[in-house]
Order: structure tokens, then C-alpha cells, then sequence
């Protein structure tokens, strides 16, 4: 891959950080998981027969769902990251979606990943678009991240699905927040 297009500190990320460092985990790791939809077209139009990313989401879905432990998400999430670092020098685009699947995975874990799949996800979109003007596709692919975790924020409780146990706990604190205030606290 070329490079990243944004980082946790990017201006234009900032309303995004601040709305997922209020979220829920649920709310978190079924945005991601929707929203990989999304990007998982990226890779599988010019890598058809590589599975890796489908396989990672559907391990996220089984994880959350507490069909399967996280040694086996695990395996999922670095598998998809393998399949990136396959294609990064000849296909940025599919490279970066690999990896924002990849933190699909790590977001059932830990919100922190959160971040790391917006980074990947806008990179993949701005690469995916070649000659379009990257600053639009930032800004239009931020306000669809942000207008559909908005969605989920109002929607989580509404949704009739079996959750892992340990994403039932809504009273531990949101993990990216915490790590932003530990980092403003140096």
C-alpha cells in the first residue's frame, strides 16, 4: 500500500472519533461489521477467489455472537491481513480494505479498533476512486461512517440478536476514550 490517507489525529476524523468514544461496544462492533459490507467489494473485485476478508467477517458475526472464541477470530484477523499484505503493492485499494476487515475483527476485542478500521476503510475508498479528488471522498466516505454509527447508536437496542456475553456489559468504559485521555494527560 501506498501510504495512509488519514490518521487518528486527522481534523476531518475528529467528529468520528468523538461520536465512537460515546458508543457502546455492541454499537461499535455491529457498525463495523455492517459497514464492511461495504467495503469488502474493493477487495473481491479484482481477488475473487481470496476468501480471507468474506472469512474474517463472518468470523467477527460468529465471535460476537459468541459461536466461536477469539483464538479463532484471531486466526480469521490475520489471515485477512496476510491477504493484504499480499496485494499492497499491486492493488492499494484491496490491500487497505484487507486490513480495515482485519480491524472488523480486532474491534470485538477492543474499541480501539475502531479507528483503525475508519483509517483503512477511507484509504481503501480514496484509492478505490484513482482519479477522483481525494479530499471529497475523505469527506463524503467520514460523513457516511458517522451517518450510519449514528444509526446504529439509535438502533443497538432495537436489534434482536445473540451477543457473546462479554458485549453485554454496557458499564465498562469506551476504550478510545480512554486511551485519548490518557494521551492528552502527557
Amino acid at each position: 500500500m501506498k501510504k495512509l490517507l488519514v490518521t487518528r489525529e486527522s481534523a476531518c476524523l475528529q467528529p468520528l472519533r468523538e461520536l465512537i468514544e460515546k458508543q457502546k461496544h455492541r454499537t461499535l462492533v455491529l457498525w463495523t461489521i455492517e459497514c464492511a459490507n461495504s467495503i469488502l467489494p474493493i477487495f473481491e473485485e479484482k481477488y475473487p477467489q481470496d476468501k480471507r476478508p468474506r472469512e474474517a467477517i463472518e468470523a467477527a458475526k460468529a465471535w460476537a455472537n459468541g459461536k466461536i472464541k477469539m483464538p479463532i477470530a484471531k486466526k480469521a484477523a490475520h489471515a485477512t491481513h496476510n491477504a493484504a499484505t499480499a496485494v499492497a503493492e499491486e492493488d492499494p485499494a484491496a490491500c487497505a480494505a484487507a486490513r480495515a476487515i482485519g480491524h472488523v475483527v480486532g474491534i470485538i476485542h477492543v474499541e480501539t479498533h475502531a479507528l483503525g478500521f475508519v483509517i483503512y476503510a477511507i484509504t481503501a475508498f480514496v484509492y478505490a476512486a484513482r482519479k477522483k479528488d481525494a479530499d471529497d471522498v475523505i469527506a463524503k466516505k467520514c460523513k457516511w461512517l458517522y451517518d450510519s454509527l449514528l444509526y446504529w447508536e439509535a438502533n443497538i437496542d432495537k436489534e434482536k440478536r445473540i451477543w457473546a456475553s462479554f458485549l453485554l456489559n454496557d458499564n465498562v468504559p469506551n476504550k478510545e476514550k480512554l486511551a485519548r485521555q490518557k494521551k492528552e494527560q502527557k
